[in-house]
């Protein structure tokens, strides 16, 4: 602090102008989202003959802004990142012209509720109401249906509808959906892990018997693999997620690759509808599914924009074609199948593996074409056994350990 003063003390004036206004960004940056201290209290949906009534309970008033997409029809409500009082990334059944619902952090300055519908309707009102008579400020939003083709004429962010200004990414349209990266960085001397925690935020991914969430359970598990894997001093590791935010999958791709990725393991933890089967399993990238069950899971994990509330345009399809192709010439998909198949016997000592548990599917989070990469199933969240193993730290443990010891054998074989 010293040393400061005495800086200042001999800079010229222009000089320390500079230095303040540094200083003053510096200070607003750490003290977070201007809105952070606003809070959700719940929401509700109520149907009336001519509209069905979206109602935001909130602690005050706040910027917003809403637009709509189309296959599968949904409206989005972004707003500055605040307080969830029901928990984020929370979900609901619907009314009227809306399906279901859920909201939760879509980036870190970022909160985003995505209203599935029923079929196409349009934002015909919005409106603030005042606290009163024990009730707080509430945020009313009105929906009216209307036929398709007005429906895709406004769909998109070219129909977005601002409402006072949040001063965060969520109003500039061309980033919406996207994550600040990194840049690029020049390949560790360690070997670089990346650790990718399924779901987050707005997608809360599978639910558990006792109703807790999946992204909850494995990022707790990616966070101890991550203090597994720093403490044996051999990796280095970057995670995609370490707090409960949203990542589009093409962005968790992008992490691997601009952080010079040995390796890529995606945790996850399924949910079906009998809760007799049990088992953890792994996957790796192919363009035809291995199974039935292989392909629909991949189409599930795939809708994890989709749930956030992102356009997904046509070319997916070619990109995906192009970066498979790509991939089938190169090593990296033997590399996958490798780690896959030292990966199964360590899960196995912990739990239960599901049949034919080396699968494979197009999942689009494996996609680096140049980093070998696998999505683990943990474990099934909708059976009684598996579900008594994800919620206890012991299990937990065993298995962080589990992958831990897998990734020291993929490295020593290939060192060999």
């Amino acid at each position: 602090m010293l040393r400061v003063v005495r800086l200042l003390k001999i800079l010229p004036l222009f000089a320390l102008q500079r230095v303040m206004i540094w200083l003053i960004a510096l200070s607003c940056l750490a003290a977070g989202p201007v809105f952070a201290q606003e809070r959700v209290l719940g929401l509700r949906v109520g149907v009336h003959p001519d509209k069905t009534r979206i109602v935001l309970d909130l602690t005050g008033e706040l910027p917003y802004s809403l637009f709509s997409l189309a296959d599968p029809y949904r409206v989005v409500v972004d707003m500055p990142a605040v307080a969830w009082a029901t928990g984020n990334g929370s979900a609901g059944a619907g009314a009227g012209l809306v399906a279901g619902y859920r909201f939760g952090l879509f980036r870190r300055d970022n909160s985003r509720v995505v209203l599935d519908l029923t079929r196409p309707a349009k934002v015909s009102r919005t409106f603030f109401l005042p606290a009163a008579a024990g009730k707080p400020v509430r945020l009313v939003i009105d929906l009216a249906p209307v036929d398709r083709e007005s429906f895709l004429a406004n769909a998109g962010f070219k129909g977005r509808q601002r409402i006072g200004d949040t001063g965060t990414s969520a109003d500039r349209p061309a980033r919406t959906g996207q994550v600040e990266l990194p840049p690029p960085v020049i390949r560790s001397e360690k070997t670089t892990i990346v650790v990718d925690a399924g779901h987050g935020g707005v997608d809360p991914g599978a639910t558990s018997r006792s109703g807790h969430y999946e992204k909850d359970i494995v990022l707790d598990v990616a966070r101890r693999l991550q203090r597994q894997l720093l403490n044996s001093g051999r990796y280095r590791v970057v995670m995609t997620r370490e707090t409960d935010v949203f990542v589009p999958l093409r962005e968790r791709v992008n992490i691997a690759r601009n952080a010079g990725a040995d390796l890529f393991v995606s945790v996850h933890a399924d949910s079906l509808r009998s809760a007799k089967v049990r088992g953890a399993s792994v996957y790796s990238l192919s363009e035809k599914a291995s199974d039935k069950e292989a392909a629909q899971l991949a189409a599930k994990e795939n809708s994890s924009d989709v749930i956030a509330g992102i356009s997904i345009g046509n070319e997916t399809d070619d990109i995906v074609r192009s970066i498979l192709i790509d991939l089938a010439q190169r090593e990296t998909k033997n590399k996958s199948v490798r780690f896959a198949k030292l990966l199964l016997p360590e899960l196995g000592g912990v739990g239960a593996l599901l049949r034919n548990s080396h699968r494979y599917a197009g999942f689009r989070v494996l996609m680096a074409p140049d980093v070998p990469s696998v999505l683990v199933e943990l474990g099934l969240l909708s059976n009684a056994a598996d579900e008594k193993l994800l919620m206890s730290s012991r299990g937990r443990d065993k298995l962080a350990a589990a992958i831990s010891e897998a990734i020291d054998r993929y490295f020593a074989e290939r060192q060999s």
